[in-house]
């Protein structure tokens, strides 16, 4: 361990790591995207092809970033590499965009789902949803904060929870007997346009959306720098395989067009399957759904405040967010900024005064800003790749993408054509989260000009 008190530790195993990636993957998206993935495609076969094309476009972006993250195993993950190649203004944008739309949005989102299912649960009315999510928001925040070795443990007990949740979805969906004819299959209007696989697409990776954060351990991961390649790797065929399991259980206990028609699709999935059975069956659904919320929660604070933590390393006007704990060996400071933003959008939903209704909230919505500016700086990790290449020619590369430059045109084609469809899908809410990643352009050119000195 290093002596500087200043520094991060090197105490994640590729377990811990895989760990974390699945928790922020894994989550309640995978109960509500393949609904809009089954209603934009044309039928059964589409609809599986989709997950695994998202799976196969992730594994060469996963390929891609293991090169980029043994090469450079800093904390601060795509911040490093996007500085490298694009410049700091470049950098700054892309942790502004992290913590004010991509990341504190998702623990917001993550966190209200936790609060609906809690708050459902204990009857806390009207406000309970909010007040349940700056709860979970405050725990896991404190949590993060005193140590390492606590944190991890529960991060992965959440983790190992849900994913043997989802699987034991799964098993009863294929295992059991098929119930998908007593769901109606009465396909709503414009259901089954295949021109809308754009739109399937967006949702699939959606869904598949977070791998990327396990750039962010680069700099925690003890051994080899080529162990961030079975970090990535492994998560990607872990992650693939569950979405296929529990998408087959989904079309086994639904049917295609009861998977269009669901609004709950486990807790529907799940009493089709069990009979009478299927009100306990709906209860665990309830409390895996929270779990998952919790676990992601967990894993994106983890790696959202290591790209908050780079920034304040860089400059001077963030000093203070680049400060890790002496004792607990956290970034204490940039963890506490990143959720105070998270509850911020958290609270503003519900303050009234048309402000609800003016912000947005929920799944689609959080989709519908976020989903432009990710794929966005997606694309230019892809590109900074390329470009890396030749401006640090002499930099030690322990792994290198094989196939190249082949592997990496498809995931930038990927990144680009996702990114055209998230604007042409979004459309105001692509203007959004653009309005709040320029909002970040005066911020840099007021106090982030000058490098911190080391």
């Amino acid at each position: 361990m290093s002596t500087d008190t200043n520094a991060p530790a090197r105490h994640m195993s590729i377990i811990d790591a895989i760990c974390v990636v699945a928790a922020i993957v894994v989550g309640s998206m995978v109960f509500m995207a393949p609904k809009i993935v089954a209603l934009n495609t044309s039928g059964p076969l589409e609809m599986m092809l989709t997950w695994v094309a998202g799976g196969f476009f992730c594994l060469c972006g996963a390929l891609c970033y293991a090169e980029l993250a043994t090469a450079y195993p800093k904390i601060g993950g795509e911040y490093v590499y996007i500085t490298r190649a694009f410049g700091r203004m470049t950098g700054f944008g892309f942790v502004w965009a992290r913590a004010t739309v991509i990341q504190t949005g998702s623990i917001a989102m993550l966190a209200y789902v936790f609060g609906s299912y809690a708050a459902g649960e204990l009857n806390m009315g009207t406000n309970g949803p909010m007040i349940m999510a700056i709860l979970a928001t405050v725990v896991l925040t404190i949590l993060n904060i005193i140590g390492l070795r606590p944190e991890k443990w529960i991060l992965n007990t959440l983790t190992i929870a849900k994913i043997i949740g989802v699987l034991a979805i799964a098993a009863v969906g294929l295992l059991a007997s098929s119930h998908a004819a007593a769901v109606p299959t009465t396909a709503p209007a414009g259901a089954g346009n295949s021109g809308a696989i754009g739109l399937a697409m967006v949702f699939v990776l959606l869904t598949y959306g977070g791998w990327n954060e396990a750039a962010y351990i680069a700099g925690e991961l003890k051994g080899k720098r080529r162990n961030m390649l079975w970090v990535l790797v492994g998560s990607i065929v872990l992650i693939t395989v569950i979405y296929l399991l529990i998408n087959l259980a989904y079309l086994r206990m639904l049917g295609f067009e009861g998977m269009r028609q669901s609004d709950s699709l486990a807790t529907d999935a799940v009493k089709n399957a069990l009979g009478e059975w299927g009100n306990h069956g709906s209860i665990a659904v309830t409390i895996l759904v929270a779990v998952s919320a919790l676990a992601g929660m967990d894993g994106c604070m983890f790696t959202g405040s290591r790209a908050i933590c780079a920034l304040g390393e860089d400059y001077t006007a963030f000093r203070p967010l680049g400060k890790w704990h002496g004792k607990f060996k956290t970034p204490t400071n940039a963890l506490i900024v990143q959720s105070a933003i998270a509850a911020v959008l958290i609270i503003l939903p519900s303050l009234g005064w048309g402000i609800g209704k003016l912000v947005g909230s929920g799944f689609r919505t959080a989709a519908d800003y976020t989903a432009p500016v990710f794929w966005t700086f997606l694309l230019l990790t892809g590109i900074s790749l390329i470009v890396l290449r030749y401006k640090d020619p002499d930099c030690e590369r322990p792994f290198r993408v094989p196939g190249y430059p082949l592997t990496i045109i498809l995931f930038v084609a990927m990144c680009g054509y996702m990114l055209y469809s998230a604007i042409a899908w979004t459309k105001t809410g692509a203007l959004i989260g653009l309005g709040v990643l320029l909002a970040g352009l005066p911020v840099y050119l007021a106090l982030g000009r000058k490098p911190s000195e080391s």
